[in-house]
């Protein structure tokens, strides 16, 4: 883990005025920080990049998803995110700081001391890891990921940082793209199984999912991809020239023009493609659309030129959509959500909680209930507020869990299974739910032993509970959860549950809720004689004898019209089903009846915690 007291610029200052150069004490030259279970293949020895190479530098002619290719190790997951990191300056230069000062200076060699510092983002925070240089080599190469010019070393140096945050190179075996896209950037991550969705079968899903990807693409977003294993064989490659168990990064998401000259613009005829990388640098695609395959004749050479076709076997290749949503069966896709004021993109107002499933013998403070399927103790969960102002929203939601590979050499380390459910709740509520009474489940996530679940949804205007949980109860660990929704909040308006009533044409009808001088207004539904309001509301009550009364009112511009009243008792022994009554007059006539009828529900108890 990086270690907060290894401040980088006061130990390079050490070990400049000490003419030596920097040896981490905290992960040392040794098998430990190689591994805990299967050691490399051979014997290796830990070089310095001088030792390796006559010129090192960290970056050589810039720094481009090329540059990169895959060890002896099965870490092409983690060469993929490096592919994808080096594709974008805005995120590299965050993860590689001070980069020109931390690069080889051929003209003052007294200012290299061996010690190198990368930041990633860690459960929400970005976290400064110090490297000394001694990279591992087997026979004078570098056994892990390695740059394809010998003398450029900043993927080699990353990749110390991250296994040192990690405990040892061998825990990077086997992990996932999305995670570490998530560790260079902070961006939200969403995993796809494109198997399942059977986006290959169902032209319009696969319409949906190329839109939704160009988008995520065209705003900087990240995308991988991924076969899911052979069981027999480690990243088997296919006669098609895909390789199973084995990450790629998408380095292009485009919609291609096909046709030449200017028939090609009259026509507008396009094809979805979508370009990837094989961390190898080699190894590609060998069908429709390849690299010299026959269909780019169907492209005009401008198109061509700016695609920057080439067909050389570098492991960068195009695909159709449709071939795609065929062969690959899992996607990763990091959004960088725009959380900024001043953008031309939609902006986002991102809320982060972090919070732990904790165990307590008083069923009220518990807080490791399980998922919905475990009903006597689901409510004994975490549970986080929010509201939907506009009349419908999209909604993000993100449930990380604590990052587990530093502890798989103690033969733990792996994710537990979570997920969360979402609650739409009375609009005035303000405490913990302790019953499900008229609140209305409104989504689940999957529930997966991944390191983040993710779900976007829309939301009709309300108040609404998120519940994070683990699959099982009893189960403990660290959560950070993040909720993403519009900027634009507009005006809150707090609401009531399932009253329909009947009314005469051209009505513009709204309730209001009153108990003990507190009230709770509906928004207006615009002309309808059966309107219904998906609302509802929470009091708590001093005077149990006096009634709860629900209004019905007409809107209108110079004056609003009464339309009818329900008075409930609100009795602990009253049926808490839903209930049709008919509405009727104010005041002294109140026992009279007027036109229509409603429909709703009340629950009610003399215990505070049965809600």
């Amino acid at each position: 883990m990086g270690d907060p007291n290894q401040h980088y610029a006061e130990l390079k200052t050490n070990c400049i005025r000490d003419k030596t150069l920097f040896e981490d004490p905290e992960f040392p030259a040794a098998n430990e920080s190689l591994y805990f279970r299967r050691p490399p293949p051979g014997i290796v020895q830990w070089k310095r990049p001088a030792e390796i190479s006559s010129e090192p530098h960290l970056f050589v002619e810039g720094i481009s998803s090329h540059d990169l290719n895959q060890g002896v190790v099965g870490n092409c997951w983690f060469v993929a995110a490096c592919s994808c990191l080096a594709s974008k300056p805005n995120l590299w230069k965050k993860v590689i700081p001070d980069w020109k000062e931390q690069e080889w200076d051929p003209k003052h060699p007294e200012n290299y001391a061996g010690i190198f510092h990368f930041q990633f983002w860690v459960f929400g925070e970005w976290l400064d890891v110090v490297v000394d240089d001694r990279l591992p080599t087997i026979n004078g190469e570098l056994i892990y990921c390695h740059s394809k010019t010998n003398n450029e070393f900043w993927s080699a140096l990353l990749e110390k940082a991250y296994a040192k945050l990690s405990g040892c190179y061998e825990s990077l075996e086997g992990g996932n793209t999305g995670d570490a896209v998530v560790d260079f950037s902070g961006a939200v991550a969403e995993s796809i199984n494109v198997e399942t969705g059977e986006y290959f079968k169902d032209q319009k899903k696969q319409d949906q999912l190329f839109e939704d990807l160009l988008k995520v693409y065209d705003r900087g977003g990240i995308i991988s991809c991924s076969i899911k294993p052979d069981p027999h064989i480690i990243e088997a490659k296919m006669a098609n020239g895909l390789v199973k168990g084995h990450a790629y990064s998408i380095t292009a998401v485009q919609k291609v023009r096909l046709g030449h000259g200017l028939l090609a613009y009259f026509k507008n005829e396009t094809i979805p493609l979508i370009r990837m990388r094989n961390p190898w640098g080699k190894t590609e695609w060998k069908g429709a659309w390849s690299d010299s395959s026959e269909e780019w004749s169907k492209v005009g050479d401008t198109e061509r030129g700016n695609l920057g076709i080439t067909v050389e076997d570098d492991g960068e290749f195009w695909m159709s959509f449709a071939d795609w949503c065929k062969f690959f069966t899992e996607a990763d896709v990091c959004r960088l959500i725009n959380t900024s004021v001043i953008s031309v993109h939609k902006t986002w107002n991102e809320v982060v909680h972090f919070g732990s499933w904790t165990k307590n013998a008083d069923p009220l403070l518990n807080r490791c209930g399980g998922c919905a399927n475990h009903k006597p103790t689901f409510l004994q969960n975490p549970q986080y507020l929010f509201d939907v102002t506009k009349e419908l929203d999209e909604v993000l939601i993100s449930l990380q869990q604590r990052d587990m590979k530093m502890h798989r050499k103690f033969g733990q380390g792996e994710n537990i299974s979570i997920g969360f459910g979402i609650f739409k709740v009375e609009l005035n509520r303000k405490y913990r739910m302790h019953d499900i009474l008229t609140q209305q489940c409104v989504g689940t996530s999957t529930y997966i032993n991944a390191r983040t679940v993710f779900m976007r949804c829309m939301l009709p205007q309300g108040r609404y509970v998120i519940f994070p949980t683990t699959f099982e109860p009893q189960t403990l660990g660290d959560y950070m959860i993040r909720v993403f929704t519009d900027v634009d909040s507009g005006c809150s308006v707090f609401l009531l549950k399932h009253s329909s009533p009947r009314f005469h044409a051209g009505a513009d009808p709204y309730v209001i809720i009153y108990c003990e001088g507190r009230s709770v207004k509906s928004n207006i539904k615009k002309d309808t004689l059966k309107p219904e309001f998906t609302i509802s509301a929470i009091f708590y009550r001093k005077k149990p004898r006096k009634p709860i009364t629900v209004e019905v009112w007409n809107s209108n511009a110079v004056k609003d019209e009464f339309m009818g009243q329900v008075m409930l008792s609100g009795s602990v022994k009253d049926t808490t089903d839903p209930q049709m009554l008919r509405l009727r007059k104010r005041g002294r006539h109140m026992a009279d009846e007027m036109p229509g009828s409603i429909s709703l529900r009340i629950a009610t108890s003399t215990q505070l915690t049965a809600m």
